[in-house]
């Protein structure tokens, strides 16, 4: 397995570690529970090393990120980001990434880890003929630090030379920590105010251990996946996979249909037209924790007509809730449904999401 460059740090301090993305991850430091109400309540932050960097350049890049995604990186200005679906010509999804207006001809893509390398190279395939792209891969080079939780911003201000009050959601600005370069952006994966910090690798332990110093708790994958999930965002290869299409997904907003064109156009177009057949609903489960593949069924000894992509207890709700890919006939707010849990079949219904949604930012 490959390693950030926090790996040994969290080795020492006696994280529960597991293989994520093809890397040694901390799922934990000793209670999930306890690293996800932290979030919720203070700050915590998180080594996402594991994810990749790769930055698109030259005259003819905005224009190839048009095509090469469902979004409109083009419209970015200087320093603005965005969320996007990437997809294949059926409209099954490549993956979701965040793109970066980092220079004006100049943009950084932010991959999922365990699609770094298969995205790398789709990219690199659907840049052929394109004139004034450059494409560079600065994965290996970049560490990646979340800060996530209603006190990141007072955390970070007096060590960030940027101005974060007036920074903002969803974009971003070259600063130093403490006097050491990095690339600050309002974003996160926790349905919480934060920040995001990518930096050089060999900056990464300094910058981790003076926020540790400032007073913030660090937070393992475990409770990152809850967070995300009560916030409703999706995780690659369970909501989003080449057989679920952005649409289907929920992610209509983030798919501009009147592009021009881009990979995967015709497909989702069509899909569009015809009318989903299936797609991702949220769902509160009683009697058990829903897990991903698990069944769903119209009623107790009825047809699946769904399966479960994303299930857990939500630390925040105290309710055990789930995403579910479900036949568009079963997806209405207000369903009643069954679940199969290990032989059990239990009562859900189909809620509206998110889940949880953060007091208005400060």
């Amino acid at each position: 397995m490959r390693e950030t460059p926090l790996t040994a740090w969290h080795r020492q301090h006696r994280a529960k570690m597991m293989e994520f993305g093809g890397f040694s991850m901390p799922v934990d430091y000793g209670g999930i529970i306890d690293e996800h109400n932290r979030v919720r309540r203070d700050v915590g932050i998180f080594d996402v090393s594991h994810m990749g960097e790769f930055f698109v350049s030259g005259h003819g890049a905005a224009a190839f990120l048009d095509y090469l995604v469902t979004n409109r990186p083009s419209s970015l200005e200087l320093g603005q980001a965005l969320y996007t679906p990437m997809c294949y010509p059926d409209g099954g999804t490549v993956d979701d990434l965040l793109i970066y207006r980092v220079d004006p001809e100049r943009y950084m893509l932010v991959v999922n880890a365990g699609n770094t390398d298969r995205d790398w190279g789709w990219i690199n395939q659907m840049a052929v003929g394109w004139d004034g792209v450059s494409l560079e891969n600065g994965s290996a080079d970049t560490a990646l630090i979340a800060v996530q939780g209603p006190t990141a911003k007072a955390l970070l201000a007096p060590r960030v030379s940027a101005d974060l009050n007036g920074m903002a959601y969803y974009h971003a600005a070259a600063a130093k920590f403490d006097g050491l370069d990095l690339f600050i952006s309002r974003t996160g994966y926790t349905g919480e105010d934060g920040f995001e910090l990518y930096l050089p690798a060999s900056n990464a332990l300094a910058v981790w251990e003076r926020l540790i110093d400032a007073g913030a708790g660090p937070v393992g994958l475990g409770a990152r996946d809850t967070l995300r999930l009560e916030a409703r965002l999706p995780l690659y290869e369970h909501e989003l996979t080449p057989e679920i299409s952005p649409l289907e997904a929920g992610l209509a907003p983030f798919v501009k249909l009147d592009k021009e064109d881009f990979v995967g156009k015709e497909a989702l177009a069509r899909q569009k037209a015809e009318g989903l057949k299936r797609r991702i609903v949220g769902l509160t489960v009683d009697g058990g924790i829903a897990r991903p593949g698990y069944p769903v069924r119209a009623s107790v000894d009825g047809h699946v007509i769904g399966r479960i992509t994303s299930g857990t207890k939500s630390p925040t709700l105290g309710q055990a809730i789930a995403l579910a890919l479900l036949d568009i006939a079963s997806a209405k707010v207000g369903t009643p449904l069954w679940v199969e849990i290990r032989g059990r079949t239990v009562p859900a219904r189909v809620v509206k999401t998110p889940f949880y949604r953060r007091a208005a930012d400060s």
